[in-house]
Formats: C-alpha cells, sequence, structure tokens
C-alpha cells in the first residue's frame, strides 16, 4: 500500500466538512480541492449534497450524506426520509449515525429495522454507521458490528479508534466489510499500519483554507 499523498491512498479517503456552520463558499471550496486531488469522496450533511453534487458533475469524486447527523435520535421514518431526499439531491453513499439511547437500551429490533429501512432505502448505495468507538464499551461496539452485518450496510466508520480497536472490528466484521478511520493522518507509518490490520477508508476532516 501507497503511503498518503498518492493515488492510492486518495482512493481510500474521504473529506468531511460537517459543521453546523459551514458556509456555501467552504463547501466550494471542499468540492474544489476534492477534485483537485482526486479524492475518494466528500461527507457533507444532507442540507448541502446537492450545491455538492453540482460542484462535482463530470468528476469521480462521491458525495456522501450524514443521516441523522449529529446525535442520532430523530425518529426512524426521519431518518429514512432524510436518505430519500439526499437521493433525489444527488447523495451516493451515506453515514448513519445510531440512535444511542436504543443502544443503551439494547433494542436490538427498533435497531435493526431503523438500518434495514435505510439500507432499503438507499437502493444499494453503500450505507456506513458511524460507531464512534471511544464512545462506546467493548461490547457496544461488538453489537453495532452485529446490527451492520444483518442491515446490509457496507461500512462502519470507527472514529479515531486505534490499533487494537480496528482489530477487534475486524475480526467481527469479516474480511470484506469496510472500515473507516477517521483522523488527520499526517503520520504514514501509522497510516499503513491500520490498512495493515483491516482500515479500508480514511475519513478527514476538510480545513477551509478561504
Amino acid at each position: 500500500m501507497s503511503a498518503p499523498g498518492t493515488k492510492e491512498f486518495l482512493d481510500r479517503t474521504e473529506l468531511v466538512l460537517v459543521r453546523p456552520d459551514v458556509t456555501r463558499k467552504e463547501i466550494a471550496s471542499l468540492c474544489l480541492h476534492a477534485r483537485a486531488n482526486n479524492f475518494r469522496a466528500i461527507c457533507v450533511n444532507s442540507s448541502r449534497v446537492a450545491e455538492a453534487f453540482v460542484l462535482l458533475e463530470e468528476s469521480d469524486v462521491k458525495v456522501i450524506s450524514t443521516i441523522g447527523f449529529p446525535i442520532g435520535a430523530a425518529d426512524s421514518d426521519v431518518k429514512r426520509y432524510e436518505t430519500e431526499v439526499a437521493i433525489d439531491n444527488g447523495a451516493q453513499e451515506f453515514e448513519v449515525v445510531l440512535n444511542l439511547g436504543h443502544l443503551k437500551d439494547r433494542e436490538e429490533a427498533n435497531m435493526l429495522r431503523e438500518l434495514r429501512d435505510i439500507v432499503d432505502a438507499a437502493e444499494e448505495r453503500p450505507v456506513s454507521i458511524l460507531l464512534g468507538a471511544k464512545l462506546l464499551t467493548k461490547e457496544e461496539q461488538l453489537f453495532i458490528c452485529n446490527l451492520a452485518l444483518e442491515s446490509g450496510a457496507k461500512f462502519v466508520n470507527a472514529g479515531n479508534a486505534n490499533i487494537e480497536t480496528i482489530k477487534l472490528l475486524r475480526e467481527t466484521l469479516g474480511k470484506k466489510f469496510g472500515i473507516k478511520v477517521t483522523g488527520e493522518m499526517a503520520d504514514a507509518q501509522t497510516a499503513l499500519e491500520l490498512i495493515e490490520i483491516g482500515a479500508t477508508n480514511f475519513t478527514t476532516p476538510f480545513i477551509s483554507q478561504s
């Protein structure tokens, strides 16, 4: 695997800009940077999908929409509708925030139904589940991984996970399931280590230069 900055690494990397105060100018800057450097994708809030899609037309950069961001506590029907609207606006992939209250209550049936509804609404477009591994116990991480496998999702986003967590996720999810890791990835050696043990994609916060 090549180091950060190379085409092979950029093909694994998603630029993320999901602050609540993001401006149209910043979205334009994000899309310009992603196009110029051939990143795999950009991730924005669902309200910004339409403009990002237009700015990235005729490029290979995919548009990922958040669903239920940032706290995941919206009703399941709201999340499904958000997915459908994002598709109408050009979203090609999705990053879903789970309802942590349902997780703490172990409402497995409700959580699985919600995820399956979103996956169904996505119509074969990849769905990623935001795991936020540092906020969860090991048992909760495994619980979500099993939901991901049953729901038809394609990725989990482990956030700023450590090597031990990535190993656990890979062991639980099997060889082919996608695992995203969030971070600046300035350290090429760390990035390569994470890929070796099972990370498939990186999500990097975009810092606007404007």
